[in-house]
């Protein structure tokens, strides 16, 4: 699935990504509130993140997208759809992630937003769901325009980023349809 907006592509991530996804993920600031600012190492970026994005390309129950600036070419960053490997519910997590300079212009919300309405209109999703750190409002916000509302909250979450807690936003396909009342029964991104 290939998806342009006026202002990006989303286009399945492939190996010759790899380079940017490391750089992405080098960032201590893009990683700040993912692992406390430690880098992802490039052999993990290589052998497990690409491949398994692939692969759930590839069954139909997710993926991971880069996200394009179209007027240019350069790599914004990533937006994904995840099958929880521990549920069987009919149910994606929506993660994204940009290049801090990318911050702020409303491109992980244009981003995710396409991701979710493919989640509900083609891979038949019950419900999106996506955690942010519970001091990342940015993030929130990006879940909030989206519709979320928040179901979950893990306070003093040791594992989190600086100790905080983190916070669960989820949408469930009947809210996204009254949100989307009158754009058709589907929005077919898959072309």
């Amino acid at each position: 699935m290939i998806v342009e907006t006026s202002r990006m592509l989303l286009r399945p991530v492939e190996r010759c990504d790899v380079d940017d996804l490391v750089r992405l993920d080098s960032d201590p600031h893009v990683m700040a509130f993912v692992s406390g600012g430690i880098a992802t190492p490039r052999s993990l970026v290589e052998e497990w993140v690409v491949p398994r994005a692939q692969a759930e390309l590839r069954t139909g129950r997710g993926g991971l997208w880069t996200v394009i600036d179209r007027r240019y070419g350069v790599f914004l960053g990533w937006v994904s759809l995840r099958a929880p490997r521990h549920s069987r519910r009919p149910e994606l997590e929506l993660t994204y992630r940009l290049r801090r300079e990318y911050w702020g212009r409303g491109l992980a919300t244009e981003a995710a937003q396409i991701v979710t309405d493919l989640a509900f209109a083609d891979l038949d999703a019950q419900r999106v769901f996506a955690s942010a750190t519970s001091t990342h409002a940015a993030s929130r916000r990006v879940m909030e325009k989206l519709g979320m509302r928040i179901c979950g909250i893990h306070v003093g979450d040791e594992n989190a980023p600086g100790g905080f807690g983190e916070v669960e936003y989820d949408l469930f396909r009947e809210d996204w349809q009254r949100r989307h009342q009158g754009w058709g029964a589907s929005t077919d991104l898959t072309a």
